[in-house]
C-alpha cells in the first residue's frame, strides 16, 4: 500500500510548482553502498510500477555512492552497467566513488577511505587488505586494484557526472553550496556538503534532489526547495536509498525505501 508523501503539494521553485518535460518520469535512486540485494529489489519494484503506470520515457537517475560498506561493491557496479545498457540512465558521482578514483593514483588516501568502508570494496575486487594497511601495503593494494578493475568499471567511474539538471530539478549526490550560482558549484561541494546545505532555506532556482545524508523517511522540504531520498541506516551500518519523483510522490510501507516519480 502506498501513502502520499507529506509536503509535495507545497513545493515551489521561483514561485511555481516544479515540472519535468512532457512524458518523462524520473526515478531517483540514492546511496546503494554495495548492497546488490537491495538494489535488485528496488529495480524490480520500479519495473512493477512502470508496468502498472506505463510512461513513454522512464529515466533512472542514480545519485552516487554505489560502493563501500556493503559486501558486493564490484557486483553492484556490474549490475548498474548492465542496467544502463537497456534502460535510459544517468549515473552521478558520490564521495565514495571519488575515493576509489583517487586511490588508483594516490595510495595513501586509503588511510581515509578505509574509514568510509573502502576495505570492503577492495575485498569485493578479490583483494585481501589488512585492517590498518601500512604505506607499503597501500601501494601494493593500489597497484593490485588497478589490475583487478575491469575496463568496463574504469569507463563507468570515469563517466560519472557531478550533477544532472532536468526541467525544474537538479540531481546531485550531497547538495549545493548556498549563495553560489548552480552553474558555478564546485564538485567537492556537490559530493560532500551537508550542514550548510541542509540548514539553508533559499530558493536555489531548481528543486534539489539528493542523497548522502541518511534519513529514516523521505524528506520534502518545501521551504528549502529540496527533496532528500530515503537513505536509512540498517542495523549492520549499511545505507541504502531509493526515490522516485513526480506529481504523486508516494512511499511504500515496506522497509525498502522507494518513492514514486512524475508521470
Amino acid at each position: 500500500m502506498l501513502a502520499t508523501l507529506p509536503g509535495l503539494r507545497e513545493l515551489r521553485v521561483r514561485g511555481r510548482r516544479p515540472s519535468l518535460p512532457a512524458e518523462l518520469r524520473i526515478y531517483a535512486i540514492g546511496d546503494i553502498h554495495g548492497r546488490l540485494d537491495l538494489l535488485s529489489e528496488l529495480l524490480a519494484r520500479i519495473s512493477s510500477d512502470i508496468a502498472l503506470r506505463p510512461t513513454a520515457r522512464p529515466l533512472y537517475v542514480f545519485l552516487g555512492d554505489y560502493i563501500d560498506r556493503g559486501s558486493a561493491s564490484r557486483e553492484t557496479i556490474d549490475r548498474l552497467i548492465e542496467h544502463g545498457k537497456t534502460h535510459e540512465s544517468i549515473f552521478l558521482k558520490g564521495n565514495h566513488e571519488s575515493f576509489l578514483i583517487e586511490f588508483l593514483q594516490n595510495p595513501n588516501i586509503l588511510e581515509d577511505w578505509r574509514q568510509f568502508g573502502g576495505l570492503e570494496t577492495l575485498v569485493s575486487y578479490r583483494l585481501s587488505p589488512s585492517l590498518n594497511p601500512s604505506e607499503a601495503e597501500r601501494r601494493h593494494l593500489s597497484t593490485a586494484l588497478a589490475g583487478e578493475l575491469p575496463d568496463s568499471h574504469r569507463q563507468f567511474f570515469a563517466a560519472l557526472k557531478p550533477s544532472f539538471a532536468c526541467g525544474d530539478f537538479l540531481f546531485v549526490h550531497a547538495g549545493v553550496r548556498p549563495g553560489v550560482p548552480l552553474a558555478q558549484q564546485k564538485e567537492e561541494d556537490l559530493l560532500w556538503i551537508r550542514d550548510e546545505f541542509l540548514a539553508c532555506e533559499d530558493d536555489f532556482g531548481k528543486l534539489v534532489v539528493h542523497g548522502h545524508t541518511p534519513v529514516r523517511e523521505p524528506e520534502v522540504r518545501a521551504e528549502a526547495r529540496r527533496k532528500r531520498t530515503t537513505d536509512f541506516e540498517r542495523e549492520d551500518g549499511l545505507e541504502h536509498g531509493g526515490a522516485r519523483w513526480g506529481g504523486d510522490v508516494r512511499q511504500p510501507t515496506t522497509t525498502l525505501p522507494f518513492i514514486p516519480a512524475a508521470a
